[in-house]
């Protein structure tokens, strides 16, 4: 299966069983915002300090009993009370509410959450970009700096087994770099060559992989045919994994920005994905971010 945009993941969201999201910290009126918008295919419960909470919904006009508000217990983290309703069925995923990222993580990872996986937790941006026939998955384009040949491997695993649970069987992953050769100067290249090995001996699974690959050649059939570049997957990537954060920080908002593309974030490597968005975020980015959050839930 391949998703060609967002109306269609919310479509497919909208036929299957309600998910709920937990929100941590959840006096943060943008995140408010993107739940209360999204309650036509997610449900939330509210965890935090359940007075100012009560507060921001009012602010909103909205009446705090129509929501189930959580207060977290004195002396635990919010992640972990969140955690806690995840593990005892009561929520299916995460999101950021107004708590850091890093305050949020350390929630997350710690043994009280039991939410914790064995691995490194990763970002992958899923962009809509106008003229390329479907959706775009970005990895790591907001957590891990600048990863080294382990962690690319593992961004790669957490990616692919993500678009399992969205019901891709063997995306096509391109490893973005500047050239399609391998250059010693250029650690990017080899760590590309080095994946480019792993998968085709089996150690990396599901999926169909080219790199080094610049990005003229990963989008351009007819740029693969002027370089010289054979494979059938220019013009039909899934997913780019990107050499660094910054790398994939300015590619992705370049898409957004310049193309006017439409995107979701989520950190990967947890039991449950995390919607991660940036208070700039627009209310469309946090609508989809829930609404793909919710997908992979449904499925296994």
């Amino acid at each position: 299966m391949t998703l060609k945009n967002f109306n269609e993941l919310v479509d497919r969201v909208k036929s299957c069983p309600r998910k709920t999201v937990a929100l941590v910290c959840a006096d943060d009126e943008h995140a408010l915002e993107a739940v209360i918008r999204a309650n036509d295919i997610v449900d939330a419960v509210l965890v935090g300090d359940t007075k100012l909470i009560a507060k921001k919904l009012r602010d909103l006009n909205r009446n705090p009993e129509d929501f189930r508000l959580v207060q977290v217990p004195e002396g635990q983290h919010p992640a972990v009370t969140a955690a806690k309703l995840i593990n005892n069925g009561e929520a299916d995923f995460l999101m950021k509410g107004r708590i850091s990222t890093g305050d949020l993580l350390k929630g997350i990872l710690s043994d009280e959450s039991g939410l914790r996986k064995y691995g490194l937790m990763s970002h992958v941006s899923i962009q809509e970009v106008p003229g390329y026939h479907k959706l775009i998955f970005l990895t790591d384009s907001g957590m891990c700096i600048n990863p080294d040949l382990e962690q690319k491997k593992q961004i790669l695993i957490n990616v692919l087994d993500f678009m399992r649970r969205l019901g891709y069987e063997k995306p096509a992953v391109a490893a973005l770099c500047a050239i399609e050769t391998v250059n010693p100067n250029m650690s990017e290249t080899l760590d590309a060559h080095e994946l480019k090995r792993m998968v085709d001996e089996g150690i990396i699974e599901n999926c169909v992989f080219e790199g080094p690959i610049s990005y003229d050649v990963a989008m351009q059939p007819e740029a693969a045919r002027i370089k010289g570049f054979n494979s059938p997957y220019p013009g039909d990537f899934d997913v780019f994994l990107v050499p660094n954060l910054l790398a994939g920080n300015l590619l992705g908002k370049s898409l957004v920005y310049t193309l006017h593309g439409k995107m979701a974030g989520l950190i990967l490597g947890a039991k449950v994905p995390i919607v991660l968005t940036s208070r700039s975020s627009t209310a469309e980015e946090k609508y989809n971010s829930l609404a793909i959050a919710a997908s992979v839930t449904t499925g296994d």
